[in-house]
């Protein structure tokens, strides 16, 4: 089949022409909807419709929709195939019919809504205001029998002061007005009641006919879906702090008091894994405290932890004159810590939402308390040392720093010793690398065994430490260097290298005096500089560096490896 220029020009529909690769080569008009929604790719099943015919198949019909410049058009489409292999597509344009039909299909729907309203309850009331028509169904599970004769008044629960009349004495129409009653087995039921009442000639009142629907499902999928919303909001509004808080720990914070405004809890407890920090110990898993609203203190929790096992839930008992609601939170299935609400059992007992709640919550934190968790592993790799998990040279002068700002303003001393590895080249040339490590990790074992959990420990580099005596004055620094130094011929001495290379310790000692204040800078350099004097005149022994006096600060002093400052 071929066509003559313009054969189909006065066709009233859309024409399209795809050629032998199904590729659109002609649209006609060149403005027609349907070949502006077919090249941006909206109408795929146009191609589904087209592609048969290039396969072989033969004419195809088809029907699709596309938006067009006054919205949706809908189409009837016949396929063709041509001579030369191409496919021509005839559309017509049936907007209107769909239309009409959509509006007659919501017509019909209107209508069923309407009759299903009607013969749900119908019911008709006498001027003595009791039942004298109810429709054969009955209504709320009561025979319809058993309504006529009776006062409507039987079946309403209580009704708000100044409600007015009952719908079932109306005097007024009303239309899709909210009641509830009493159905026969005693429940709530809320219906939708329209109804109109009914005049003699004369004017008398002589009742009222309505009709109601059973809406009590509806009310209850209504307040299940808000009930559904406000928890969606809770949790929307927990998400969202975990993702823009920058403050990891402010995450739980946050989420503990919005939890507990969300349930009506009084305490909200969360709790992660242990890590640095406060602990409670005893638990089949040691946690830590981790958040808190409300004033009750976390040690409250302890016999609720001691229950709380790997496959539990949810745990709900009552602790401490309280009603408790617990979940575990989890990471890869892993319990990483545990959410506790509590409350008072005047209250009344945890609802279904709540138990939800705190579910969809628990799964959250469980994910932020691995982020914490993460978060504090890369801090703790980034300040300390790989093999000594000691303070690494940036971190010990980072706390130098804030150590030292505390120690102007109190105005009290402190000493910093630099500690210095003698022979220690001569360990990994002689034993290997492996000795030298365990050389340094007896070192830092001799440190922190004779220091103070206040003091700060830090591995400089190589064979370099440092420590910083809080509180020391010069005396304590020089006890504390002697028991270094008596402690090496007994733990450092047997890994030397050589004999003729004994393993021992340099120690500088620089001892901060308020009463000659300096800035850290001249503390750090007199320590080195004292550390230096003993390595030049022996080592093996310690130097107590001078009163600092301004007059006499040198320009400069000798550092090893930049050891007067973090790198």
């Amino acid at each position: 089949m071929t066509l003559r220029s313009g054969s189909l020009d006065g066709f009233p529909g859309p024409l399209l022409v795809f050629n032998a690769s199904g590729v659109l080569v002609s649209v006609q008009p060149a403005n027609a909807p349907l070949g502006a929604a077919l090249r941006r790719g909206e109408v795929a099943e146009l191609s589904a419709l087209v592609q048969p015919v290039l396969n072989g198949a033969g004419a195809q019909i088809g029907s699709v929709q596309a938006d067009g410049p006054e919205g949706p058009m809908a189409f009837d489409l016949t396929a063709l195939p041509l001579q030369d292999g191409g496919v021509l597509v005839f559309g017509r344009d049936v907007t209107l019919h769909h239309n009409l039909r959509a509006a007659l299909v919501e017509s019909r729907q209107r209508y069923k809504d309407f009759v299903e309203i009607s013969s749900d309850f119908a019911w008709e009331t006498g001027a003595d205001g009791s039942f004298v028509f109810v429709s054969p169904r009955g209504a709320l599970g009561h025979a319809a029998a058993d309504l006529v004769g009776r006062d409507p008044g039987d079946l309403v629960l209580e009704r708000e002061a100044g409600a007015g009349a009952l719908p079932f004495h109306t005097h007024s129409p009303i239309d899709a007005g909210e009641l509830w009653l009493r159905a026969h087995d005693g429940a709530m039921a809320c219906v939708h009641i329209s109804a109109k009442p009914i005049y003699a000639r004369d004017g008398r009142w002589m009742g009222a006919r309505g009709v109601c629907r059973d809406v009590t499902r509806e009310r209850e999928r209504d307040a299940q879906l808000a009930r559904a919303r406000s928890r969606e909001r809770i949790l929307n509004h927990i998400v969202r702090t975990f993702r823009d808080e920058v403050e990891p720990k402010n995450m739980l914070q946050v989420a503990a008091e919005t939890v507990a405004r969300g349930v009506g809890a009084e305490v909200c407890h969360i709790f992660r894994r242990q890590g640095e920090g406060e602990v409670i110990e005893g638990t089949l898993r040691t946690f830590m405290p981790a958040a808190r609203h409300g004033t009750l203190e976390f040690m409250f929790a302890l016999p609720l932890l001691e229950r709380l096992g790997e496959d539990d839930e949810l745990i709900e008992l009552t602790l401490h004159g309280r009603d408790v609601l617990a979940a575990p939170t989890r990471y890869h299935h892993a319990v990483n810590g545990c959410v506790v609400l509590w409350r008072g059992a005047d209250r009344g007992p945890w609802g279904a939402d709540d138990r939800l709640l705190i579910a969809d919550i628990a799964d959250q934190i469980g994910i932020a308390n691995e982020q914490i968790a993460a978060h504090e592993s890369i801090v703790r790799i980034s300040r300390t040392d790989g093999l000594t998990s000691l303070f690494n040279r940036r971190a010990f002068f980072e706390e130098l720093g804030r150590r030292f700002q505390r120690l102007v303003r109190d105005g009290t001393s402190a000493a910093l010793m630099y500690v210095d590895l003698d022979n220690f080249k001569m360990v990994n040339d002689a034993k290997g690398h492996a000795a030298g490590d365990a050389a340094l990790l007896a070192v830092r074992d001799i440190l922190l065994t004779h220091t103070r959990p206040t003091d700060l420990v830090a591995r400089l580099g190589g064979d370099e430490f440092a420590i910083w005596l809080e509180g020391a004055d010069a005396a304590v620094a020089e006890k504390k260097a002697r028991m270094l130094l008596d402690l090496t011929s007994v733990e450092l001495l047997p890994r030397s290298g050589r004999p003729d290379y004994p393993l021992s310790l340099s120690i500088g000692v620089a001892v901060y005096d308020p009463s000659h204040p300096e800035d850290m800078e001249a503390l750090i350099a007199r320590a080195d500089s004292a550390m230096y004097t003993i390595k030049r005149g022996g080592k093996a022994s310690f130097a107590l560096a001078p009163p600092f006096r301004a007059d006499t600060l040198p320009a400069g002093a000798p550092s090893k490896g930049n050891a007067g400052g973090p790198a």
